[in-house]
């Protein structure tokens, strides 16, 4: 996460998440996690694990109707399934019985095909990592032994403890050196989310459970946060069910998204670009809303597209030396890195006039980049605000990798526009050779008949 967010304010700072809330979410997170995870060397990360749901139910005392009834679903290993769907449909009930923090009323979960409706849910869960809004961190423990708990509850020696808890920040893009020993109430939002994220993941389980984990982060930190965890996912792949009732937020991180109806059931299982190119009725189309179109950027992320050729230079280059480049160059401007290969600042040919011998005050600072794993959405909105309509391309430290700029966006876009409305002529044709095929059959029934 770049610098700029590093003093957002943390969620003990923002109303209603007092000290007694962090500790009541913090409990139940504890109660999950208290087995642990089956320890795995450091560094050896674990793939995931396929989930089988079958006839899911849960019913509570007191309520005629089930709060989620017959739900079967098949999640493939190492596979994002996002769980989307207007609040109170039973979402979240149904992504806690994959790990019985709620008990299912009947039903089945199989995990990597191990049927674990009956067996101790202490075991289950060193197979399930568990991640909430607001991180449900400790507030009394610093952020290494928030991620040390669980590897500590299962025996881990205190030497692979100390390094996992480094690798582990170090995954989710926080500094040990920097953030070892700092509190809850020290980091912003973000960066809790970050820590919560980890400590899920310490112990290497297969399964990934994510319960709203963005929701209460503001809107860029939010999105952020969801590129690191699909680059986090490109690195790891876990098996991650995710829950949501942003439909955006769905299309970005999912392979596959079920919208549900009331009581959970299945509205449509599809991958977003089917989604998104044939909703399965009126009430999937709801959730989709308007802009299709729009929401289409949000399945291509900025690595798949080419990156404008862009000239640099950094802060400790002669100012002649610049001059030169710029002059000699096909651009108008080239883009300044720091001495840790950062983005710096935009330089034009009009700031090196006036720079008069010193770069200090000329250019304009780079206040936004997007990373490999944002998608053309996000690199869009940022070259949109930005005036010289381009953005900077950033790695996981915020090390400068290229250029997106307004052309290679537009190329993009159009290219995905075609290949919908190729698509969607295509699904037209299958719609009709069935609509023929099944007019045949019904003729030759009435045939026969006769």
């Amino acid at each position: 996460m770049s610098e700029r967010f590093e003093h957002e304010r943390s969620e003990d700072e923002r109303p209603g998440y007092g000290r007694g809330e962090h500790e009541r979410i913090a409990e139940e997170r504890t109660e999950h996690e208290r087995a642990g995870a089956a320890p795995a060397p450091s560094g050896a990360a674990t793939s995931g694990a396929a989930i089988q749901l079958e006839n899911l139910t849960k019913r509570y005392a007191g309520n005629p109707e089930p709060s989620v009834d017959n739900v079967s679903m098949e999640i493939k290993a190492g596979e994002t399934v996002i769980f989307v769907g207007p609040s109170g449909c039973g979402k979240s009930t149904t992504l806690k019985m994959i790990n019985r923090l709620i008990e299912p009323t009947s039903g089945r979960i199989r995990i990597n095909d191990e049927d674990v409706t009956d067996i101790d849910p202490v075991k289950l869960r060193r197979k399930v990592g568990y991640a909430i809004q607001s991180s449900g961190l400790f507030p009394h423990m610093t952020v290494a032994e928030n991620i040390a708990l669980v590897p500590k509850m299962v025996g881990w020696s205190k030497s692979k403890v100390k390094d996992r808890v480094e690798e582990m920040l170090d995954l989710v893009g926080l500094d040990p050196r920097e953030f070892h020993g700092r509190y809850p109430r020290q980091l912003s939002g973000g960066q809790q989310q970050r820590v919560g994220v980890a400590r899920a993941l310490a112990a290497d389980p297969p399964v990934l459970l994510m319960d709203e984990p963005f929701g209460a982060v503001d809107p860029i930190t939010r999105d952020h946060l969801q590129d690191e965890l699909i680059r986090l996912q490109h690195e790891l792949h876990k098996t991650i069910v995710f829950v949501t009732h942003d439909f955006d937020e769905a299309i970005k991180l999912g392979d596959r998204i079920a919208v549900l109806r009331e009581r959970s059931h299945i509205a449509q299982f599809d991958t977003p670009e089917a989604i998104l190119t044939n909703p399965a009725d009126d009430f999937v189309s709801g959730f989709v809303g308007a802009g299709a179109a729009l929401k289409r950027l949000n399945l291509t992320r900025v690595r798949d597209v080419e990156m404008a050729e862009f000239p640099t230079v950094t802060v400790d280059d002669p100012l002649q030396s610049i001059f030169n480049k710029l002059r000699s160059g096909p651009h108008n401007e080239l883009l300044m890195l720091d001495r840790r290969n950062r983005p710096y600042k935009w330089l034009r040919r009009g700031d090196l006039m006036r720079a008069k011998g010193s770069l200090a005050r000329a250019g304009q600072m780079v206040h936004d980049t997007v990373t490999r794993d944002a998608t053309l959405h996000d690199a869009l909105e940022a070259v949109l605000i930005d005036s010289g309509g381009r953005v900077a391309v950033t790695g996981r430290r915020g090390e400068y990798i290229g250029v997106v700029d307004m052309e290679t966006l537009m190329n993009s876009v159009h290219e995905l526009l075609e290949a919908d409305r190729l698509a969607a002529i295509e699904h037209q044709h299958d719609l009709a050779e069935l609509r023929h095929h099944q007019t045949e059959q019904e003729l030759e029934g009435g045939a026969e008949k006769s």
